[in-house]
C-alpha cells in the first residue's frame, strides 16, 4: 500500500522532490473543487442589497442554482484556467516552501520537528506561493464574478483579462490583492500542515505503523483542508473583495475592505461564503494528497533514490 513520507523516519525533506509532487497534487486539486469555489467567491462579493431588497443569492445551493440557470453547468467553471494554468507552480512552490522551511529546522538527516516548527515550516510556505498565487487569484476572482453580479462581460478568458489589467494599471493592478493572499496564507498555511502531520503522526503511532497508507494520508489531507480554512476564511473574504472592486474604491487597501465589512456587514461577513468552502474543502484537498501519492509512488518505484 502506498505511503507518505514521514520525517521522523525518513531522510531531510527534499524541496526538488516536493515541488514536483505538490504541483501534480495541485492540479487535483483545481479539477474536484472548482464549482465550489466559484459559488464561494460570488457568495463574497455579490452586492450589498437596498434596504427591502432581497440579496442576489440566499445561499450556496441558490447560487448554484441560478448559476447553473443563467450560465449552464459551465458557469461554475468559470475562470478555472487562471488557477488551473497557475496551480501546479502554485502548488509545487507551496510544498517546495513547506520541505525547505523543514529542511532549514533539521538538524540532522533524521532529525524530527516539533509541532510548532512544522507550524512555521508551513507558514513559510506561504511566502513561495504567494508570487505566483496573488495574480492567478486576481484574475480568477474577476472571470468569476462579472457576469455573476450582473454587470457586462469584460474579460474573455485569463489572457485578455491579465492583458486589460495591465494596461489599465501596470503589474500594481496585476498583483492587487497580495498582502491580502499573504495574510491569508500565512497562517492557513501552518494550519494546514500542522493538522496534516498531527493527524498522520498519530495515526502511526497509534497503530504502530512505521509510515502513513494511502487512505488516512487522503482522509488526513481532506481534514487539513478544513483547518486551512477555518484559519484563512476572513483574509480570503477581505481578499476577494479587494480584487473584485473598482479600481480606487478602497484607497487604503486591506485595511478599507475590513472597515468597509465591519460597518455595513458585521462580522460574520468575514465566513460569508463557509458553506461552499467547507464542502470543497475536504474532497479538493483529499484529492491534493492523492495525487501526491500517485507522484510519490512513480518516483518510489521509478527513482528511488530521489
Amino acid at each position: 500500500m502506498a505511503t507518505v513520507e514521514k520525517l521522523s523516519i525518513e531522510k531531510k525533506a527534499n524541496p526538488a522532490k516536493s515541488f514536483i509532487t505538490g504541483g501534480f497534487g495541485g492540479i487535483c486539486n483545481v479539477l474536484s473543487g472548482h464549482p465550489l469555489d466559484t459559488i464561494k467567491v460570488r457568495l463574497q462579493t455579490m452586492p450589498r442589497p437596498a434596504a427591502g431588497e432581497q440579496p442576489m443569492y440566499k445561499g450556496t445551493f441558490d447560487c448554484a442554482a441560478k448559476t447553473i440557470k443563467n450560465e449552464g453547468v459551465r458557469g461554475l467553471y468559470k475562470g478555472m484556467s487562471a488557477p488551473l494554468t497557475g496551480v501546479a507552480p502554485i502548488f509545487a512552490m507551496c510544498f517546495a516552501g513547506y520541505a525547505l522551511g523543514k529542511r532549514l529546522q533539521q538538524r540532522g538527516e533524521d532529525a524530527k520537528l516539533t509541532y510548532p516548527q512544522i507550524f512555521v515550516a508551513g507558514s513559510f510556505s506561504g511566502l513561495f506561493s504567494t508570487l505566483i498565487m496573488a495574480p492567478g487569484e486576481r484574475i480568477k476572482v474577476l472571470l468569476q464574478t462579472q457576469q455573476g453580479q450582473g454587470g457586462q462581460r469584460k474579460y474573455n478568458g485569463m489572457i485578455d483579462c491579465a492583458v486589460k489589467l495591465y494596461k489599465e494599471g501596470g503589474l500594481r493592478s496585476v498583483f492587487k490583492g497580495s498582502c491580502a493572499t499573504m495574510l491569508r496564507d500565512l497562517p492557513a498555511n501552518g494550519l494546514y500542515f500542522l493538522s496534516y502531520e498531527a493527524l498522520t503522526s498519530e495515526y502511526m503511532r497509534r497503530y504502530n505503523r512505521p509510515n502513513v497508507d494511502l487512505l488516512p494520508a487522503i482522509l488526513a489531507g481532506g481534514l487539513a483542508g478544513i483547518f486551512y480554512w477555518i484559519g484563512g476564511m476572513p483574509a480570503d473574504v477581505l481578499k476577494s473583495r479587494l480584487q473584485s472592486a473598482p479600481e480606487g474604491k478602497f484607497k487604503h487597501g486591506i485595511r478599507s475592505v475590513f472597515a468597509d465589512l465591519i460597518k455595513n456587514d458585521g462580522p460574520l461577513a468575514l465566513y460569508r461564503g463557509i458553506i461552499p468552502v467547507m464542502l470543497r474543502a475536504f474532497p479538493a484537498n483529499a484529492a491534493t494528497f492523492f495525487g501526491i501519492e500517485l507522484a510519490n509512488s512513480f518516483f518510489r518505484y521509478a527513482v528511488p533514490e530521489f
